[in-house]
């Protein structure tokens, strides 16, 4: 761990995250500063502070960098299924039933795990825990994930998330048939109060939330859908399809049936500009094994 004592000499009136990019040594992004000073290690005049605190000539600032060996997330040789790789990025399909990151709860066999082992270098912004990791899929969703290698790339893709620009599709089985061919869900999204574990619509939240879907096809009271979401609010698919009246199978949180013994939900398209290049570029994935074969059983069931 290095440790920085800083001193406010002429930078009165910046924001502490951006006068902390400034002054410490080495190509530090915003973002990895923001996540430094949340996660306790920047005091400024021996107290924690907020990233856009407001300083003053003379203020002191404490900062201590941490090495990852401090903090070590062990690396495994899991099989991955990459689908595209360069000096920057990584596009993998993630499997149903692993985890992005590790948690408190779970240190190994997670797709964090997974690329360490794979890539010599992973970005950072994301804090230890979550090397190369620009966004999340649900431990039980499957589908295709971008991961950055460099603090640049990751700050190029975040930035392209947090302006909507991001192409994403996802395939979801859904409980019921739903009779309209296209719709579009606007309702915002927050946890909920009596379960924590829970996301639900909460129309006093100011946490937008969008979400359009069109029908694949019906087959005895389950439909295949297409979804578009234009936002990417946690469980967000999962609490928009609940909220209609149809629950994606296997989802049991959120009112779906037991038939699929995971969540029919499958990130099957992503899109977005190469960080370097800033050429569009968009990949595909088939939908995984369990949900074929669950979807080939109804279509014999209805022949």
């Amino acid at each position: 761990m290095m440790e920085h004592e800083l001193k406010v000499t002429s930078d009165e009136g910046a924001r502490l995250d951006i006068f902390l990019v400034k002054t410490l040594p080495g190509d530090i992004s915003r973002t990895k500063v923001q996540r430094i000073i949340r996660d306790g290690d920047v005091l400024l005049n021996g107290m924690p502070a907020k990233p856009n605190t407001v300083l003053k000539i003379n203020d002191a600032v404490s900062v201590k960098l941490r090495s990852s060996a401090e903090n070590p997330l062990e690396a495994q040789d899991i099989f991955l299924d990459i689908v595209y790789e360069d000096d920057v990025i990584i596009v993998v399909n993630k499997p149903a039933g692993m985890l992005v990151h590790p948690t408190g709860g779970q240190r190994l066999n997670t797709l964090v795990n997974a690329l360490v082992f794979h890539a010599e270098s992973l970005s950072g912004s994301s804090g230890m825990e979550k090397p190369g990791i620009v966004h999340r899929l649900d431990k039980d969703t499957s589908g295709l994930m971008v991961v950055a290698k460099t603090d640049y790339a990751h700050n190029k893709l975040a930035a392209q998330f947090k302006e909507r620009s991001i192409h994403k599709e996802y395939i979801a089985f859904v409980k019921g048939i739903v009779n309209s061919d296209e719709g579009f869900i606007e309702a915002p999204i927050s946890r909920s109060r009596a379960n924590r574990k829970k996301m639900c619509v909460n129309f006093s939240s100011s946490r937008k939330a969008l979400t359009s879907y069109r029908v694949i096809e019906r087959l005895q009271n389950i439909t295949v859908l297409k979804i578009l979401p234009k936002t990417g609010r946690t469980h967000q698919i999962r609490v928009h399809l609940s909220y209609i009246g149809h629950p994606i199978l296997g989802d049991i949180r959120y009112g779906g049936s037991s038939m699929m013994k995971r969540q029919a939900l499958h990130a099957k398209t992503i899109g977005f500009k190469h960080p370097l290049s800033e050429k569009y570029m968009e990949f595909t994935s088939k939908i995984p094994e369990d949900m074929a074969f669950f979807l080939s059983t109804l279509k014999i069931c209805k022949d």
